[in-house]
Parts: C-alpha cells; structure tokens; sequence
C-alpha cells in the first residue's frame, strides 16, 4: 500500500513539475485539450510577402512548428498576401527558403491568402446582406478624421444607412473595375463609438489595381488584412492562431469577423511578446532603405539579422533555436543582448568545427636555421575538445606568417608573444627566439628573423625550459590567401538605432573590415559556401555564399571567442 501512494506521489510531484516547466500558451493548449474543445492541434506561420524574415520570425516559426510537433498537429506556412502594393515572389521564395531552413516543416502545408480570395468576396457579400457591412465613399483622411481618437468616440460615415441592394450593387461594380482607385471602400459596420478604435467600422475592402504575384490582375478589389487573416485562420482549420502582442487589440474585430461569417470552431488567439535584439535593424522600411542606398549590399547582408543573413554570416539552425529557448516564450515585451546569440554559435560550434590556422594580417617570420627547401608535416589535432574529429597534416617551412600584432620591438610589460631576444612556442611546432627584424622607410616591421630549437618539437617529449608565449603561423609556401571580413555592429551603440530628431539611423561606419591579405594552411582548400572553420584565436568563419569565387575563398566571421554574456546571469 505505501508503495502505491508513494509511485501516486511521485506521480503527481513530476505532473507538477510538468506543468510549472510548460510555457503559458502549452497550458492553455492543455485545457482545451482536456476540456473536449480541441481536436487535433493546427498551427501557421502566416508571414507577409513584403520583405526578408528576421529573428524575430524565427521565434514565431518555431513556436508554432513546436507546438504541432509536440501535439501531433499540423504545422501551415502560408502567406498573408493581401496587398501587392508591396509583396514580391523574390519574398516568397526567400521566406519559404528561411522556414525550412531553420527548421518549420509545413511538408506540404504551404498556403497563400490569395487563393481565398473568393470565398472572401462571397464572406463580403454576406455581410451586406446581413446589414453588417456598407460601401463607403469618403476619402482616406476623412476616414480617420471621423474615426475619432483614444478619448472621443467616432461617427457614422453619411454613407452608413445605404440600403443593402445599393451596397450590393456598388461593392459589385468596385469589383467590376468601375470605380478609381480609393474612391470607395467597403467597411464593417459595427461601432463607430468602440472604446477600441479598431471596431469603429474598420475598411475590409478597397480598390486597387494592382498586378498580383500569385492572381496576376484577376482582381482590382483586395480584402483589408484584418477582415482576410481570421478568415484565411478559419478556412484551414486553425484551432491556435498565435501572434504577437500587437495584435492584441485587434482580437475582437478577428472574432467579430469569423462570428458574423458564421464559421464553425474559430481560432482561438493567443499573443505572445515579440523577440527584440538590442541595438539591430529589424524594421522591413529600415532594412529596404538601407539596400537601396547601398549602406549594405542586400537583404542578406551579414550585418543584419534577417534569416537570410544569419545563415550567410555563419549561423545555424540549432544555435537560433537554442538562442529561443534561452530566451523563453512570455507576455511581457523584453530585449536580449546580441552576445546572447553570439554566446549560442559558439556553443553549437565549439566541438562540431575544425580548428584551423589563418593570419589576418600578415607579416613574413624566416627561421634562418632552419634548411632551405626543407618541408616538413606536423599532426595537429582537429579538435581538441572533440578528439573524434581526428588529426591533419600541417606544412612548415623556413619561411612563415605569423599575425603582425604578435610581434613588438618594444613591448610593454607581460607582452608574452615575439619581441627582440624572445623566445616563443610556434603552435603545434617548434620554439623560436627573435635574432633581427627588417622595417620600411616608415618603420613598419617587414620581416622577423628568428632560430629555431629542433630538440622542441610538440609532442616530442621536449620537457626543458618554458615559455610563456605561444603564437599561430601558417607556412608561406602553402599558404592559401583569402579574404576575410571582420563584423560590428552595423548600429553606434552608444547613440542607439534611431536618431530622435529626424529618425534616421545610427550607423557605425567601422562595422566592417575586410582583411584581403589574409593566409590560412591550406585545410580550406576546396571549401564549400556556408562550410565553417575556427580559425585559432581569431573567431569562427564562415564561406560566403555571393562573394566567394572559384580563384578565391571569401570568409565572414561569425562570432569572435570572446563573450560578455554569461548563461547563469539568464
């Protein structure tokens, strides 16, 4: 008997556990569940078609995917497509490239809104005739002048009390093509003196001539988003539409759209709080400016943290899931620090990634010991945190490249590296001892002369004196040139993103530098596009995509090794 109360105990104890651990939308899934009100689990992610997805999309993706994968349900990607005034197919077929990508299995869940635009048509329809919707003719502004504000009630549009046979007729010929563009608008009549402005007769239909990418120029009307997206949500069967908190206000305008449409299991809605990163671009009009004037070279520039981006710069899927989970599921709006993201790559990177030698910038070292035409390999291991990685064959020779910051003729004090009379540890190679250096005419250092010990070959055995310093090399002989560009922040942190006077932004104009001298061994020989390294001391590296040819690699570094964000502060 005790041992039953006690598995019922413990039982109960992990149920608890369970369900404190369940994020607020998993517990409301849960009761629905319970309670017989759903079925099957459908969720979506319904982007826009009017730019590139950012991280803050990928949060959305994977919420949403998440939540179908751990119900059995069924995950939708479909495109929100109800104003061509904006939407391209290059979106499209960028933002269905992004979800599979990082990880939205929709398999062959994919939908568009314009593909219901006539079951939207007909829904209008219905409302006129139910007396719930009219063809209004007053312009833009005087719409928003009648609306009203925050504090004063709206009023009824003069066109309000049109009898529905004339709405009818006049919503027909919209369709028709009769009228000009924004001329007329068919609106919802519901409340002009709603404490919330959005169900004080919101426009649901406009005319627009405008060549769509999906129904080309089938239609000159196009249904406003807010009366389009619950019913988009209602025809696939959604039972858990969740979006943003932005939305919160528009709730019940969804709901008094698919109610007066008489659509049976509505969505039920739940927002969440929106991703931010600090001091990154996000917004679609700020990122499209910047493209166009040529501030950044496009949408997936590795600067900016569009999807796009990220994977170009060197990100993966796992560390962009990893960065979410950190970051948790709330309804309270919150920034995380873009070293967080940075801190999740070098976490998904560190024991997958080979570990490589590569000289940003260069300066010629010549052991005048060491025989002429001498080559000789030296093992060195792939990855010393992960020895499954294996081992490689790694070319010296007289001549070298070490960094030309690892060399000073005058150091200060505890400068372990080379200087004058100093002795250092050559990684994975021998000890060297600095004998002379050559400059230019303006004292820059063009060449280190150094001797090196042969007794203190790594993993001889060598146990004689030490040295404090080791530094990297690459041997020049087989040393492949690249290019690799150096990433901050695209924003002047200090100043913030936006200037308050004129709203413009604050770029900082160091936030590249591109290294064209840069030697690496010759491991990189071959590298694919989107192939990434660690490059010793200096970071992990990416191939890009767009720049690298077949003459010359080009690398973007992805992260540096160095992190301010610390995981147990979360």
């Amino acid at each position: 008997m005790d041992e039953k109360l006690e598995a019922l105990s413990e039982n109960v104890e992990n149920a608890e556990k369970e369900a404190v651990s369940k994020n607020f939308i998993e517990q409301i899934i849960d009761r629905d569940i319970a309670e017989g009100r759903c079925r099957q689990v459908v969720t979506r992610f319904p982007p826009e078609p009017n730019g590139y997805l950012h991280i803050g999309h990928a949060k959305s993706i994977l919420l949403n995917c998440g939540l179908a994968k751990k119900y059995g349900g069924k995950f939708n990607l479909r495109f929100d497509d109800t104003n061509p005034t904006k939407e391209k197919t290059e979106f499209v077929e960028s933002i269905i490239e992004d979800v599979k990508w990082i990880g939205g299995d929709f398999e062959d869940r994919l939908f568009f809104a314009s593909n219901y635009f006539g079951e939207m048509y007909e829904g209008a329809l219905r409302l006129i005739r139910k007396g719930k919707a009219y063809v209004c003719d007053l312009s833009a502004d005087e719409i928003r002048e009648y609306r009203g504000t925050l504090t004063e009630p709206g009023k009824n549009s003069p066109y309000r009390e049109r009898s529905v046979e004339e709405n009818l007729d006049l919503f027909e010929r919209m369709k028709n093509g009769e009228f000009p563009d924004g001329s007329k608008v068919l609106r919802a009549k519901i409340d002009m003196a709603s404490p919330n402005i959005n169900m004080r007769d919101p426009v649901i239909y406009r005319v627009a001539r405008l060549t769509h990418h999906n129904t080309g120029d089938q239609w000159c009307i196009y249904p406003m988003y807010d009366y389009a997206h619950p019913i988009e949500d209602a025809i696939e069967g959604v039972t858990h539409s969740i979006c943003t908190l932005e939305f919160e206000d528009h709730r019940p305008l969804y709901d008094w759209v698919v109610r007066e449409l008489e659509y049976e299991n509505p969505p039920k809605q739940i927002e969440f709080a929106k991703q931010y990163l600090t001091n990154v671009v996000t917004g679609k009009r700020y990122i499209k400016k910047l493209v166009e004037q040529g501030v950044v070279d496009g949408w997936d520039d590795p600067r900016l943290v569009t999807i796009s981006a990220l994977r170009r710069r060197g990100f993966t899927p796992e560390s962009i899931r990893m960065f979410m989970e950190l970051c948790g599921v709330s309804k309270a709006n919150s920034s995380a620090d873009y070293a967080m993201l940075e801190y999740c790559i070098r976490e998904d990177l560190k024991l997958k990634r080979p570990r490589i030698m590569a000289v940003l910038d260069p300066v010629k070292l010549v052991i005048t010991n060491y025989p002429e035409g001498k080559v000789e390999y030296l093992t060195a291991q792939n990855n010393p945190e992960n020895k499954e990685m294996g081992t490689r064959l790694i070319p010296f020779s007289r001549e070298l490249y070490i960094e030309r910051e690892d060399f000073m003729i005058d150091p200060p004090k505890k400068y372990f590296r080379l200087y004058p009379g100093n002795e250092v540890r050559l990684m994975n190679a021998y000890f060297v001892k600095c004998t002379d250096y050559v400059t230019d005419e303006q004292g820059n250092v063009t060449e280190i002369r150094c001797t090196y010990d042969p007794e203190t070959k790594s993993d001889s055995g060598f146990s004689g004196r030490k040295v404090k310093g080791t530094i990297h090399w690459v041997s020049a002989l087989h040393a492949v040139q690249v290019t690799a560009r150096l990433y901050e922040n695209l924003i002047d942190e200090e100043k913030g993103v936006y200037n308050e006077e004129d709203g413009s932004m604050n770029l900082n104009p160091n936030s590249v530098t591109v290294c064209d001298r840069c030697c690496v061994e010759p491991a990189v020989q071959g590298a694919k596009p989107y192939a990434s390294f660690q490059f010793l001391r200096n970071g992990f590296f990416c191939v890009d995509y767009k720049d690298t040819t077949d003459e010359r690699l080009v690398f973007n570094r992805i992260a540096s090794l160095k992190s301010s964000y610390k995981p147990e502060a979360k």
